[in-house]
């Protein structure tokens, strides 16, 4: 597998945007057609891992948690990707810019990340059509 093709393209960067690190394990969760292909596949090129999903039932480093209005209850949805995600990992919520079908507003996610006790680190364009914020565990998580 080469990966000089997509870094020439520049598809590489998305994965590094988003902080990721070769070898690590992502579980992708809330998959659905409008999800960023070029995102997923600079993911999966970067960390030499292919993306598990939801049934994946060992310790993950980065949840990719893809989440449009409607899609139910935000917080549930957090709640329980928490089982899976290791020590100092991390989520990255996607979710549809604003004007776009499904966005969700800021301030809902960062109620419900609060309540269910992560906190927002940062937020990036990640694709074309999405937003990313990241959510991350306290330190001293037990």
């Amino acid at each position: 597998m080469s990966a000089t093709a997509g870094q020439a393209q520049g598809e590489r960067s998305l994965a590094e945007r988003l902080g990721l690190k070769p070898g690590q394990v992502v579980q992708e969760i809330g998959w659905d057609e409008d999800a960023d292909d070029d995102l997923r596949d600079s993911i999966e090129e970067l960390t030499g891992n292919e993306l598990v999903d939801e049934d994946f039932e060992d310790v993950v480093d980065i949840v990719l948690l893809w989440w449009r209005d409607g899609d139910g209850d935000l917080f549930d949805a957090l709640s329980s990707v928490l089982t899976n995600l290791s020590e100092g990992g991390q989520i990255w919520l996607l979710t549809p810019k604003a004007g776009r079908d499904g966005h969700v507003e800021p301030s809902d996610i960062g109620e419900d990340a609060t309540t269910a006790g992560l906190s927002q680190t940062s937020s990036i364009s990640a694709a074309p059509d999405w937003s990313g914020t990241r959510l991350a565990t306290p330190k001293a998580r037990r």
